[in-house]
């Protein structure tokens, strides 16, 4: 990401598509965000897809979009969550947290930034000792999949896709970046011979050590 973010045509795209989420993604999200407490950064928050499902004990989200495209239609989900939510339109490279962070989120976002791996790093700073990374991410498959996916990021699909590179090991990117991994597991968004490059995702919980 750069400092600003204008991608009309995936705007016009999230819009629409964020509102036919299938069951499958949407149970997805609602488990990623089970049992937070505290502080919340959400990073890439899109149309605000997940601020209905965080639970009450979650006093406080910050959510980052920075396309302002999408960042109105989450200020519009933002009104009618039940926890409060301020939404940002800061790229997460930019945003200066202050206090540390009980939980950051980031639910289809790692695959869309310019430099996981720093983000990630970042990330981990903002973060107090023992606060969890919360992800529900695209990641880098394996068999024939891995070739198109390949063939994907190196032609239109992160022209057309928000900047989504499909083929990344994100998994690796957080451990790297100093996490833990708690929790995690691999999940299809969609049936397995759909063939589409997004179609499996990780899901898990990483804590930063304290």
């Amino acid at each position: 990401m750069t400092d600003t973010v204008d991608n009309p045509f995936f705007a016009r795209l999230w819009s629409r598509m964020s509102t036919r989420e299938p069951e499958s993604i949407r149970k997805l999200r609602r488990e990623n965000l089970v049992g937070l407490s505290g502080r919340v950064l959400e990073v890439g928050a899109g149309t605000g897809t997940n601020f209905a499902f965080y639970p009450a004990t979650v006093t406080q989200v910050v959510a980052i979009e920075p396309e302002r495209r999408l960042a109105v239609i989450a200020r519009q989900a933002a009104h009618e969550a039940s926890v409060p939510i301020t939404v940002s339109t800061d790229t997460v490279e930019k945003y200066q947290a202050g206090d540390p962070f009980d939980a950051v989120v980031c639910s289809l976002v790692l695959c869309s930034v310019d430099d996981p791996d720093g983000v990630l790093r970042q990330l981990f700073s903002m973060l107090r000792p023992g606060g969890e990374l919360r992800y529900l991410e695209h990641v880098a498959s394996t068999g024939p999949r891995e070739q198109l996916q390949k063939i994907a990021d190196a032609t239109l699909w992160p022209r057309l896709l928000g900047n989504c590179h499909t083929h990344r090991d994100t998994e690796r990117s957080i451990l790297d970046a100093g996490f833990e991994v708690s929790d995690a597991r691999r999940e299809w968004m969609m049936p397995a011979w759909v063939p589409l490059p997004v179609s499996e995702t990780a899901i898990g919980r990483a804590v930063r050590p304290g």
